[in-house]
């Protein structure tokens, strides 16, 4: 279908501000879904998607990492998967003269939201090395630079192939064997960047890195505690399970600096109450805590329980299940003895009482469940931050019990299931001896790069050649100056997507971008119409069949793009029939099922209408798979975030019109943003002790220990609710902020939620006719 772009203000031109909302979804979200999913795709197109998404016969969402009840509606999606749905689905393409109309300096200057509405990409582009153009390239001829830039390196390690956490189990698996069978273990992820502090904690202290809770256990828990993380926006169908479990008797507590509508009051889009009732409120307390003063909040609560188990002995912990099952309390306990309450009161910004009354929930619940997101996985002391979840579920043995455990929320669809097949740059030395025997190579043993230091390698000339299975490498890393000028460091860089980004933009002495399918689209290849399969946040593994007429006739899957890759790179280097595995994905599972445990018999399996739950020895048994055989409780030294004065403390958020790096709208709904996004949250009593005005303008700096100074110029400020010393401005924008090297411990995640500001006031923006 032939279509012009639309006229896009991709500017802050019209920006206009209003009050925050106090409730989520409700008739405003019908509003904006369904006229949004039409628009885009057309009403009978439209339907035909909408109507799949989410089903067991159909495809998975592709807006978050949420999984699906047992029994599904006929509506299974919510607003923000509907945008994710038309955006990925519309019928607008990028025509083949655009390339000559737009050079990659040009794209440069233009915002991710104007990028992504110029349309799906159709065609191979190249951008050959002194020019600014990408002109049309065959596959064949795609295929070609890529073997001949990868094959002309002194070293497989001097390439990185990154993934988006979109990628199915399928290509995910058949990508990391490309990639190991080219000699590297640089496999960098997006999980890099968001839950690999959740994944390390939770590996370190309970043997396994993944959600030890099931969809059902939400409705059966008796206290939820949702801490850092924004589910109205980022896993819109969460509301309707904390409801569920609201409606069963669950107290719930939001922990988090900012009030967020989904948290305040859900108005279920499916219920006459929702519609044109008042809907359900759904925290019982809100903590609203300063950045960074989880671990201290956290610390505080399990002093608390002890205290009370001191007070009447026998009565509080869990002492069975401690004895049976754990090692290191009495060093926990001798550690928080010592705790310093007013530390504890500077470090959250709480009230002693407020810490009381959560105490009190948490030692009168049974079964609790402890959910978090990004507002505590990316700070310093984020490890260490989760560990304290860990050691305060074990203590009243709140882990392998319906109703109880630690359920870390993933954001990409299948960010969970690419680490299972084997994308991560730190693999055990198991599976490399899974992929010998069943491969007849040898893969390299040694650890390869995540998502920072393949930025640093990229930057110093270790790394030449990015290629790049969906995502926005450069845009959703840290320190955005540092990463561009990495990418331009590199001799090649690939990337394989659906709609342009500004890693299109931003690229190497040469470029590719490769075309490919989308999720909603039906997948034909030699021997027919295929599916594929995603884990879901929770570790249940189910198909995903798009049902739509592919946009783009010239594009190729994400799987036929890396076997054909494979196939030209390689050659008869191993004996892996990249054309079969192409040909037909039941071949990838078979080779799957032999690799990955939990995937025996994996085509029967999955072709199951509910498919299957990976086995979790925590959850499922009691059993933790640690080196000892037994949970650990840790213990960490409580460091607070020294803020020196007239300066804030900045986190990084989504707005509502978004899905990681990628823009629906200029809107952000819920906390009052039209039309704009180059803005600054801020509490108005900081305003008022910096002599700052709302809705003046300021430039945002930075200050961090290299002495360099990031900033980001004319953001306008706004008057909000938000936790007092700190501000809160839009990813990626504020990315130019984080230092590069300012990451967690351990897990090297972007710092992205503690960055130490000053704000220097600024004349307003001239925006022009």
């Amino acid at each position: 279908m032939k279509r012009k772009a639309p006229e896009v203000h991709d500017s802050d031109v019209r920006l206009a501000l209003g009050r925050p909302e106090r409730s989520a979804a409700g008739l405003p979200s019908l509003a904006e879904t369904i006229p949004r999913a039409f628009g885009e795709m057309g009403a009978g197109r439209g339907w035909k998607a909408l109507r799949a998404v989410n089903q067991k016969d159909g495809y998975d969402c592709m807006g978050c990492a949420w999984p699906d009840p047992a029994e599904r509606k006929a509506a299974e999606f919510c607003e923000n998967g509907a945008k994710a749905i038309g955006w990925e689905a519309g019928m607008l393409t990028v025509p083949t003269a655009f390339w000559a109309e737009h050079d990659a300096g040009s794209l440069a200057s233009r915002t991710e939201y104007w990028l992504g509405q110029q349309g799906r990409l159709t065609e191979p582009v190249y951008k050959p090395e002194g020019s600014d153009h990408y002109r049309p390239v065959t596959w064949d001829e795609a295929f070609g630079i890529i073997a001949r830039e990868l094959n002309g390196l002194d070293s497989p390690d001097e390439a990185a192939f990154y993934t988006s956490g979109r990628t199915s189990n399928e290509a995910a698996f058949v990508y990391q064997l490309f990639a190991r069978a080219y000699g590297s273990n640089n496999l960098p992820d997006c999980s890099n960047m968001c839950h690999e502090s959740s994944g390390l904690a939770m590996t370190e202290t309970i043997g396994i890195g993944k959600s030890a809770v099931s969809y059902a256990d939400f409705a059966k828990a008796e206290l939820i505690i949702v801490m850092g993380q924004n589910p109205g926006t980022c896993h819109p169908r969460m509301l309707t399970a904390l409801e569920e479990a609201k409606q069963a008797g669950a107290a719930i507590v939001a922990v988090n600096p900012l009030p967020e509508a989904g948290l305040i009051n859900f108005r279920n889009p499916q219920r006459v109450r929702g519609l044109i009732g008042r809907g359900t409120d759904l925290a019982d307390q809100f903590l609203q805590i300063r950045l960074a003063g989880d671990m201290a909040l956290l610390q505080a609560v399990s002093k608390r329980v002890l205290d009370a188990e001191d007070a009447a002995p026998g009565t509080v912990l869990d002492h069975r299940f401690i004895r049976q099952h754990c090692r290191g309390f009495e060093a926990f306990r001798e550690h928080l003895a010592k705790l310093d309450d007013e530390e504890v009161l500077a470090a959250t910004g709480l009230g002693a009482g407020e810490i009381d009354e959560l105490a009190q929930r948490y030692i009168h619940a049974n079964r609790v469940i402890i959910t978090w997101a990004m507002g505590l996985t990316q700070h310093r002391k984020a490890v260490d931050t989760i560990k304290e979840i860990i050691n305060l579920l074990l203590l009243r043995g709140n882990i392998g019990k319906p109703g109880a455990g630690p359920s870390p929320i993933r954001g990409h669809s299948n960010v969970q299931g690419d680490r299972t097949m084997g994308i991560w740059e730190k693999m055990p030395a198991w599976f490399l001896e899974a992929i010998r025997g069943e491969f007849g190579f040898d893969p390299p043993a040694r650890d390869g790069l995540d998502a920072v230091d393949s930025i640093r390698a990229m930057r110093d000339g270790k790394v030449k050649v990015l290629v790049a299975l969906g995502g926005n490498l450069v845009h959703a890393i840290s320190d955005t100056e540092a990463a561009e000028e990495a990418m331009r460091r590199t001799r090649l860089s690939v990337q394989i997507s659906t709609k342009l980004n500004r890693s299109h933009a931003i690229t190497g002495a040469q470029a590719l971008i490769l075309p490919t399918l989308g999720r909603t689209e039906i997948d034909r290849q030699a021997t027919g119409e295929q599916f594929v399969t995603v884990e879901d946040t929770v570790c249940a593994v189910h198909r995903s069949q798009g049902n739509l007429a592919p946009v783009p006739a010239d594009a190729l899957s994400e799987v036929a793009i890396v076997c054909r890759m494979a196939r030209s790179v390689l050659g008869g280097k191993v004996s892996v029939d990249w054309e079969g595995l192409a040909a037909d994905y039941d071949r990838i599972r078979e080779h799957i099922s032999r690799v990955v445990p939990g995937f025996e018999n994996f085509n029967a399996r999955i072709r199951a209408k509910d498919g299957f739950v990976l086995p979790h020895g925590p959850r499922d048994s009691r059993t933790f798979p640690t080196p000892d055989g037994e949970a650990h409780f840790t213990v960490s030294r409580l460091e607070t975030i020294t803020v020196p004065p007239g300066r804030l403390l900045l986190q990084t958020v989504r707005s509502h019109d978004q899905f990681n790096t990628t823009t629906y709208s200029m809107n952000d709904r819920y906390r009052g943003v039209h039309k704009g996004r180059m803005v600054l949250f801020v509490h108005p009593d900081d305003l008022a002790e910096l002599g700052l005005d709302d809705g003046g303008y300021v430039d945002v700096h930075s200050e961090a220990a290299d002495g360099r100074d990031r900033v980001l110029r004319q953001l306008r400020l706004v008057a909000y609710p938000s936790a007092k010393g700190c501000a809160t401005a839009y990813y990626p924008e504020a990315n130019v902020l984080v230092p590069l090297d300012s990451t967690a411990e351990g897990s090297n995640t972007p710092a992205s939620k503690s960055v130490v500001i000053r704000l220097e006031p600024a004349a307003a923006p001239a925006f022009g006719a």
